[in-house]
């Protein structure tokens, strides 16, 4: 069974399915990207990403202001002043609201783009959205420097440059999203968790065409395919391996591919260093991502592989406490009061 470690990171013992019979998954990136650079009225560049698509900004100059100066640093729907943001781009904070939900406030009061500024929160992960406007979301450190360009001038301007999808090995990948949830394990942390992870940051997924690109009222666009993030997107990627291997060898145990999904896991990214972590920008860690990043190929010659069956399960859940009703509910029958003493570990 794989589920998602669940999209509450980048906090400490955050991670959830963390039985020990589940495949926790992590989410982290590809080597696609989908640029929206910032190019402030000084010069200088910073880079950022979107999946807006219709018409770019026209003005190279166009005013620039904080969103926390006209009403809201997280530009909340009806809360911006639209005789500050008229004709303007806006800085948003990351936070508070749905991302692409800041683009519509911002568009509502008059804004002609946005720019959403990461914070200490979200550190340098960066998420493309189908904006209503052309906007971009930049990491933590260029947001810093945008703010404080447009608190030191007078008369700070902006424009930002789509540069539509680019593949390659900058900037090296994949890194674990912010967002993905964390260990230690918060039940028993002699258990790992995450167990692995898989692509999960700006995924191609199918798409209900009862809902607009952003879920949002005012938006008028349908598809039938959309980009998402999320370990629900990195969890389904585990699912099809595991599909895979079940194929290859219709004899092994579910334990028994969850071995070799999770021995085969690597922990260096395309450039051959260790894998980052977007929450900080340092070394990920195997509380962050288990035992590293799935690899399919490799995870069909595993080479050796554990495997462990129901009374393995049964004396691990004595181990931690549990009596014959609690363990009941997980084997589906009954079971009788001498069930820790017929599966003890020892």
């Amino acid at each position: 069974m794989s589920k998602t470690s669940v999209n509450s990171g980048p906090g400490k013992f955050t991670a959830t399915n963390i039985a020990p019979w589940i495949l926790t998954v992590g989410a982290s990136t590809l080597d696609r990207e989908f640029p929206a650079d910032v190019v402030l009225g000084d010069g200088r560049v910073f880079n950022g990403v979107s999946l807006y698509s219709g018409e770019g900004l026209k003005d190279y100059k166009l005013p620039l202001v904080y969103g926390g100066d006209c009403g809201s640093r997280f530009c909340y729907s009806g809360a911006l002043q639209p005789s500050k943001v008229q004709g303007k781009i806006v800085v948003c904070d990351r936070g508070g609201n749905a991302r692409v939900a800041k683009g519509s406030a911002v568009k509502l009061a008059g804004g002609i783009g946005m720019i959403m500024a990461n914070t200490e929160e979200s550190g340098e992960e960066l998420l493309a959205d189908s904006h209503l406007i052309p906007a971009t979301m930049v990491g933590q450190m260029a947001a810093d420097k945008i703010r404080s360009y447009i608190k030191t001038g007078h008369n700070a301007t902006a424009t930002i440059k789509f540069r539509g999808t680019v593949i390659g090995t900058s900037p090296p990948s994949p890194k674990v999203a912010s967002f993905s949830s964390r260990g230690p394990n918060s039940l028993t942390p002699e258990i790992l968790k995450p167990d692995v992870i898989a692509p999960g940051v700006n995924i191609l997924a199918g798409w209900t065409g009862a809902s607009s690109l952003t879920d949002l009222d005012i938006d008028p666009r349908r598809v039938e395919f959309n980009i998402i993030s999320g370990t629900s997107m990195s969890c389904p990627h585990v699912s099809g391996i595991a599909a895979l291997l079940r194929k290859a060898y219709p004899k092994w145990s579910p334990a028994a591919i969850k071995s070799a999904l999770v021995t085969t896991a690597y922990t260096l990214d395309n450039s051959g260093n260790k894998i980052k972590d977007l929450a900080n920008g340092g070394e990920s860690t195997p509380f962050v991502h288990g035992a590293g990043h799935v690899d399919p190929n490799r995870a069909l010659n595993p080479g050796l592989v554990y495997d462990i069956d129901v009374n393995d399960y049964v004396a691990f859940m004595c181990s931690i406490g549990y009596g014959p009703r609690q363990i009941a509910v997980f084997m589906r029958e009954l079971a009788g009061d001498d069930i820790c003493a017929r599966n003890s570990l020892t």
